[in-house]
Parts: C-alpha cells; sequence; structure tokens
C-alpha cells in the first residue's frame, strides 16, 4: 500500500489503535506516513502505547461513520499489541509523535504530530468499486462537519448545505450525510 502513494499527498485512511479507529489523512515521506491528530480516543491511546495500524479503505461511508464516531460493523485483529480491521490491507507499525500547541478559525487546541513507522503488513483486499463523486462529496461533508461541531460557524454550516446538495444531484443517499444536516443546528443524535 505504502509504495504506491505518491508523495507529498494527502490520502484518507484509517488509524486503528488499541481502542479506537478514526479517519486521519496522511503524507507519505519516504518509508513513512506523517499525520495530525486533534484530542481522542485515538490521541490518548498513541500517548500510552504508540503502537497502530493504517489500513486502506473505499467504502467512504465506513469512514464517515469512523469519523461522526458511529457504531462500525467490523471484525478485529492482532498480535503483539497491535490491533487492525480484518480483511482491509495495510501496515502496522509504532508511531513517533510530539504533542504541539494548534491555532486556526476554530480555536486552539492540542495536536498530536505523527510519524507512522510501518513494522509489517497487513493482507487484505478492497473490492472493485470505485469511489462515486457522491462518496468525495460525502467526505468532505464530514470533515467540514467535524469541524462545526467545534465553531459553529454559519459559513461552514452553510458549505455543508452547499454539498449536500451536490450530493444528492450525484446520487447519493446516505442516512448519514441525513443525519450531518440535520444536526447543524443542535450536537444530538
Amino acid at each position: 500500500m505504502l509504495k504506491s502513494m505518491e508523495e507529498g499527498k494527502v490520502y484518507e485512511v484509517l488509524l486503528v489503535t488499541s481502542s479506537n479507529v478514526t479517519p486521519v489523512g496522511v503524507i507519505r515521506k519516504g518509508g513513512t506516513l506523517r499525520f495530525k491528530l486533534f484530542p481522542g480516543k485515538g490521541f490518548k491511546d498513541i500517548l500510552k502505547n504508540s503502537k497502530a495500524s493504517i489500513q486502506a479503505t473505499n467504502n467512504v461511508e465506513f469512514i464517515v461513520r469512523a469519523a461522526l464516531n458511529f457504531p462500525l460493523e467490523a471484525e478485529f485483529k492482532g498480535r503483539d499489541g497491535f490491533r487492525w480491521i480484518k480483511g482491509l490491507p495495510g501496515h502496522y507499525g509504532r508511531v513517533e509523535y510530539r504533542v504541539s500547541k494548534w491555532k486556526d478559525e476554530v480555536g486552539e487546541s492540542r495536536i498530536l504530530l505523527g510519524t507512522f513507522i510501518p513494522v509489517g503488513r497487513i493482507p487484505g483486499s478492497l473490492p472493485p468499486i470505485p469511489p462515486s463523486r457522491a462518496d468525495c462529496t460525502l467526505l468532505e461533508m464530514a470533515v467540514h462537519f467535524t469541524r462545526f461541531l467545534l465553531s459553529r460557524d454559519a459559513g461552514t454550516s452553510g458549505l455543508i448545505k452547499a454539498l449536500y446538495c451536490e450530493y444528492t444531484r450525484l446520487g447519493g443517499h446516505s442516512e448519514i450525510a441525513k443525519y450531518i444536516v440535520k444536526n447543524l443546528g443542535h450536537d444530538s443524535r
């Protein structure tokens, strides 16, 4: 998987830690993957134990469900303190990191700047289903929604609504997309 990634391009993958699965954007640099992780379960897991797995999926709905902490239907495997999702290709390895301050338009936070160093390969395969344009739009909606939950910014809300219109125009009909739009005014499930 790592060799097929172009250096400098951001890839959306799953970061699997001892107790969590979270989507993360990674950038390949040589034989490593670099990423930024905001506070949450995965952040805490890496601070306690630097073992993690990076896995690929072309199931955008699964990625979005993980981002929003919805229940995931997945079987986990592992060994030697590493954990991963059965059937998805990837790598297991260790994370070297430093924690830094982060400030942007949403506010201030701590951030984990991680470098994933692969130790082993996780066998798996992806179904030969290309991502649809609706899938790409759903992923963008979820990225903006997670930021909206922190900022409650009207501009971000408007962007998400516009993306939802584009998503439905492109044939998207996921319940999770409807959940995102429904919850632009409040944060309850």
